[in-house]
């Protein structure tokens, strides 16, 4: 009934690939534009090698099925895990509930794709959603463990003057229209959704700035992401060639100068997911201007008669601030060999461990910083804000 085959050239913008993720029940993190620029630019950064098993329908060669894994090692570990590196929220198989269901009850094709992944020492994918498909039932792991940190999404209205007065709190909003006025008087300034490069480019400039300052490097090399050269500019690709429809880069300006700035992904459920902020928190300590910005991004989603606003993976408390509710995220592993089954039973049972084990897979080859180009500096102000992811 199905073929599976290895295809690590396979292109993610061809036309067959973009009409079954439309189909599926997959995230914006396995979009076109999100993983052809994730292996092109990524992969060789973290010294991965490809791993994209595709399943196709015997009958006429349609595609069925994609599932973009790379594998890695780690001080001689063998692992298999999801095309993530630290920037996809959610993971999934990209096909549709009802294929996945007719792939899983075929035998053959099950057993071709367990046998095509190995050889490896440990299988790990994590940051699966509550309602992701059962890709645990692939790779005969009977049930999914819990990542120990939670997704949070909000629920929109269908006015902006609803949905503030139901989710934020009086005082709050009272707080906010303060510091909106007073960010005013700062000078001219400007919310808006940037279609243009030039302009999408500033606001990148400024957000590498900002979140340079504020969350630096920290020693574990898992600091700021914008800082690496090569994921600064999948981020930025990321922006600019999925403008029209896909990726939107939000800004706050000051006398045209971006102060503060988010990127998002639109998913086809009518959800906006908030992947990366930052802001200028030394010049604008008393503006909150990563809440204001937040709440004008829901203000502009619920224009465009979207349903939710998702903040993504991080326990951060301004999340339910705006009305955010929390879900669990999952995981699975499943040891490949006695060294896998010993690292997975080291990590899994002691937390020293897992933490030794983040450093290990994130690895230091990101402490490397990029050269920012820093915006005008502001004048400092007093009060202190939460820190946006």
């Amino acid at each position: 009934m199905f073929e599976v085959s290895i295809e690590n050239s396979f292109d993610f913008r061809s036309a067959e690939y973009v009409e079954l993720f439309e189909k599926s029940a997959a995230t914006p993190f396995q979009g076109p534009v999100w993983l052809e620029g994730l292996y092109a630019r990524l992969l060789p950064h973290n010294a991965a090698r490809p791993l994209i098993l595709v399943v196709r329908r015997a009958a006429d060669k349609s595609l069925a099925m994609v599932l973009p894994l790379v594998r890695r090692r780690y001080s001689g570990l063998r692992v298999v895990a999801f095309a993530d590196f630290r920037v996809s929220d959610y993971v999934s198989p990209v096909t549709d509930a009802e294929t996945f269901a007719t792939i899983l009850a075929d035998g053959g094709c099950v057993a071709r794709i367990r046998s095509l992944i190995h050889p490896y020492d440990l299988l790990r994918i994590g940051k699966l959603a509550d309602d992701a498909l059962g890709i645990e039932q692939l790779f005969g792991i009977r049930r999914r463990e819990a990542m120990g940190m939670s997704a949070y999404k909000a629920t929109l209205a269908e006015n902006y003057e609803a949905w503030r007065d139901s989710h934020l709190p009086r005082s709050y909003r009272k707080e906010l229209d303060k510091k909106s006025r007073q960010l005013h008087r700062r000078g001219t300034v400007h919310f808006g959704c940037s279609t243009d490069e030039e302009q999408i480019v500033r606001t990148f400039e400024a957000l590498r700035t900002y979140r340079g300052q504020r969350f630096g490097n920290r020693e574990d090399g898992t600091g700021d992401l914008l800082q690496v050269p090569a994921y600064y500019d999948f981020y930025l690709g990321v922006a600019t060639e999925g403008v029209v429809g896909y990726a939107r880069t939000y800004s706050i300006t000051v006398d045209d100068r971006p102060v503060a700035g988010a990127l998002g992904l639109a998913s086809r459920n009518g959800s906006l997911m908030v992947i990366l902020s930052g802001f200028d928190h030394d010049g604008f300590k008393n503006q909150s201007l990563g809440s204001l910005l937040f709440e004008q991004i829901a203000r502009d989603c619920i224009e465009r008669g979207e349903r939710f606003l998702d903040f993504t993976i991080g326990d951060e408390p301004y999340k339910m601030t705006f009305g955010a509710t929390p879900s669990p995220m999952w995981q699975i592993s499943r040891a490949g060999s006695p060294l896998g089954y010993a690292a997975r039973l080291v990590v899994d049972r002691m937390p020293a461990a897992r933490s030794l084990a983040r450093r290990l897979f994130h690895g230091s080859r990101d402490v490397r910083t990029l050269p920012a180009s820093h915006p005008v500096p502001a004048a400092a102000s007093a009060s202190e804000e939460p820190a946006t992811s």
